[in-house]
C-alpha cells in the first residue's frame, strides 16, 4: 500500500498541513492506522478513498493541536516527491499549480473538494466518503468553488 499510496497520502498531509516534516508523520500514522484496522476495511470504497479519509482525519486532529499553518504551496512541487520525469509532471499541472494559489484562497471547505478532486483525482462520491460529506454537499461545493475561482481568476485577467 505504501508503494502505491505513499504519495498521495503524503501530499494530501502536506496540502492540509503545510509542513513537510508534519506531513511525514501523519503518513506514517495514516499507513500505522490502516495497517492496525485493515480487518475493519469492508470494501465499501476504495483502498484510496479509504486511506485518503484516513489521511484527512489525522490531518484534521493534527490541526486541532496545531497553534499557526503555514501557506500551503503546490504538493505536486514538494521536494522528494515521488514523481515521474519533472517535464511531464510540469506540463501536466502547470495549469494547476498556477491556479493553486488562487484555490487555497478560497474557503477551506472549498479548496479541499478542488484539492480531491482534481489534484488525487477522486470522484464526487469518494471525496463524500472521504470527508463524511454527503454527496450532494460535495457537488454542491464543488460547483461553488469552480465558481468562485472563476471570479477570481477572470478579476486577474487570467480566464
Amino acid at each position: 500500500m505504501m508503494n502505491e499510496y505513499g504519495s498521495s497520502v503524503l501530499r494530501t498531509a502536506y496540502f492540509y498541513l503545510g509542513d513537510r516534516h508534519l506531513a511525514e508523520d501523519i503518513s506514517q500514522e495514516v499507513f500505522l492506522r490502516a495497517y492496525r484496522n485493515w480487518t475493519s476495511f469492508r470494501g465499501d470504497s476504495s483502498v484510496k478513498t479509504w486511506l485518503t479519509a484516513i489521511a484527512i482525519n489525522a490531518c484534521r486532529d493534527k490541526l486541532g493541536l496545531k497553534m499557526t499553518r503555514e501557506q500551503p504551496t503546490d504538493p505536486v512541487l514538494m521536494p522528494g516527491a515521488a514523481l515521474r520525469s519533472v517535464e511531464e509532471e510540469a506540463l501536466e499541472r502547470l495549469d494547476q499549480t498556477t491556479i493553486l494559489k488562487y484555490i487555497v484562497k478560497l474557503p477551506a471547505h472549498y479548496h479541499e473538494v478542488i484539492y480531491l478532486y482534481y489534484y488525487l483525482d477522486l470522484g464526487t462520491r469518494e471525496i463524500a466518503e472521504a470527508t463524511g460529506t454527503p454527496e450532494g454537499t460535495v457537488r454542491g461545493r464543488l460547483h461553488r468553488a469552480r465558481e468562485l475561482l472563476s471570479e477570481c481568476l477572470a478579476k486577474e485577467g487570467l480566464a
